[in-house]
């Protein structure tokens, strides 16, 4: 007969009666009695709990050739409870409770051939003891045949079938079926799916509910209710939902804006390793938002999400650099990073990359690059790069005028004042565009009210001489004044010139106006 550990010296009385029949039936060698009693010291019913005391009783029904009582053995040393941990011991015993059908033991014994723990890594294996249990309509085993048809692991892949085992397991209640579901299917049913894995309690699909409430994807927009799914799956941990409720509450989208607890959820998800929640907190102590600024701090921050490959922190952390900001002035590390964000294009670092090969900071002077990058910033749309595009092309010899101007075109759209100018003087003097009077009147225009002080005094000048609008001397007066007020010298003779053409009425009128 097998030792068994000394028993703790309770008094008799301590005992529950069932405890005590139990008891007596096990030393009495029946099977379940000592399987009982095995689990009665596993999980302290009737008795103090005690693992090494679970695990005697357990061997003693499982050498009777017990099932329920091999697949508990085999969990113990699974799990080196009351026992040291030992895969090998574990598949021994879940393989004698298999081999009698029991789908637990076959679902566990398939883990172990999956991960290749105490047995062979073995597909084939995992693919015939997960079958046998999911068969019994174990829903574990169900997911993970699931999973398997899904990725191709071991078996041909088969997208539907794999969506079966995942319904079949869903429908049982099990929650990561449920949410596999979800994924794959749309609107109401999908939503259904995530709300039964989220009331279970699993954290990715109280996320995914959150987040469509968030968005006001399939359900009404709902900010109450996503901060109740979002704020259970933070609660377990679950990064990407703390950042989306310190988005929420940062934001005010729904509910009042609270920054402190904004603050709160970036930190938490920031120390889990969530780049976009390191980024946020980096900003805050950029800039002094809810806490102390301390660049330093935000230094370590972006640096944590750049080095998981974050455009934005990338990019952050290059201006700091630059500007030697809370760490040491480094123009090649400035690079490195706006390199780095540049090639994920972020269109800002692409800019800046541009601006660093045009002057040569922190990197060898080369137009070409330069021009590669503002190009690349150009292309997303970003009126400085556009501008900066036609700038380099027409310092180019080899390059086309009419490519320059309408990279100019692209910008002044966008209201870029400088593109308006060189745009009014490109329509001005013909260069790669037909020459338009009128048109360059207009560019003009559009640049001197953003104050554009070469474009005031054009606009003048072009008023003065009545070229491509009509002459009216009192805007001429007026746009050369506000010229020579921004340091333009010719424009003071031009003033002298236009106050001789004009009535002495009209002149102390416009000077009196201006």
């Amino acid at each position: 007969m097998l030792d068994i550990p000394a028993q703790p010296n309770d008094a008799e009385g301590r005992h529950t009666a069932e405890y005590l029949r139990v008891k007596g039936l096990a030393e009495h060698g029946v099977p379940s009695a000592q399987h009982s009693l095995g689990f009665m010291y596993a999980s302290g019913q009737g008795v103090a709990q005690n693992d090494e005391m679970a695990v005697a009783w357990y061997r003693m029904a499982a050498a009777s050739g017990l099932e329920l009582a091999q697949y508990n053995l085999g969990v113990m040393y699974q799990k080196g409870q009351g026992v040291a941990q030992d895969h090998g011991q574990a598949a021994y015993w879940y393989r004698r409770a298999a081999e009698q059908g029991y789908a637990p033991a076959q679902y566990n014994l398939g883990w172990l051939y999956a991960k290749g723990q105490g047995v062979p890594n073995d597909v084939a294996q995992a693919l015939h003891w997960f079958g046998a249990a999911a068969d019994q309509g174990e829903p574990g085993a169900q997911h993970n045949l699931g999973m398997m048809y899904e990725t191709g692991k071991g078996v041909a892949q088969d997208i539907d079938t794999a969506t079966a085992w995942y319904r079949r397991a869903a429908e049982q209640g099990y929650a990561r079926s449920q949410f596999s579901l979800a994924l794959r299917s749309d609107g109401a049913a999908a939503v259904d799916w995530f709300r039964k894995a989220a009331e279970q309690g699993h954290a990715p699909a109280q996320f995914n509910l959150g987040l469509r409430y968030d968005k006001g994807q399939d359900v009404p927009q709902d900010s109450e209710r996503a901060i109740l799914w979002y704020g259970r799956a933070a609660e377990q941990g679950h990064a990407s939902s703390q950042f989306n409720l310190a988005l929420i509450y940062d934001s005010g989208h729904g509910v009042p804006r609270n920054e402190a607890l904004a603050l709160t959820w970036y930190r938490r998800a920031a120390e889990q390793g969530h780049a976009g929640a390191q980024d946020n907190l980096g900003v805050r102590y950029e800039h002094g938002q809810g806490v102390e600024r301390d660049p330093s701090q935000a230094a370590h921050w972006y640096r944590q999400a750049a080095e998981q490959g974050m455009p934005s922190a990338q990019y952050h952390l290059a201006q700091l650099i630059d500007a030697g900001n809370g760490v040491p002035a480094d123009p090649e590390q400035a690079v490195h990073w706006y390199r780095k964000a540049a090639e994920q294009g972020h269109l800002r670092a692409q800019f800046d990359l541009g601006l660093r090969y045009e002057s040569g900071a922190g990197v060898k002077r080369d137009e070409a690059q330069a021009l590669e990058w503002y190009r690349r910033a150009a292309h997303q749309g970003y009126a400085p790069a556009q501008y900066m595009v036609g700038t380099l092309l027409d310092r180019f010899d080899d390059r086309d005028p009419v490519e320059a101007t309408g990279w100019f075109h692209k910008a002044a759209d966008q209201g870029h004042a400088l593109a308006q100018f060189e745009l009014g003087l490109r329509h001005d003097c013909g260069k790669g565009i037909e020459r338009d009077y009128e048109a360059a009147h207009f560019w003009y225009l559009c640049a001197a009210r953003q104050g554009h002080a070469r474009a005031q005094f054009n606009l003048g000048v072009m008023y003065s001489a009545g070229q491509g609008v009509q002459r009216d001397l009192v805007e001429a007066y007026g746009w050369l004044q506000r010229a020579g007020a921004a340091g333009v010298d010719a424009a003071s003779s031009y003033l002298k010139k236009i106050a001789g053409r004009m009535e002495p009425q009209l002149l102390a009128q416009v000077q009196g106006a201006v």
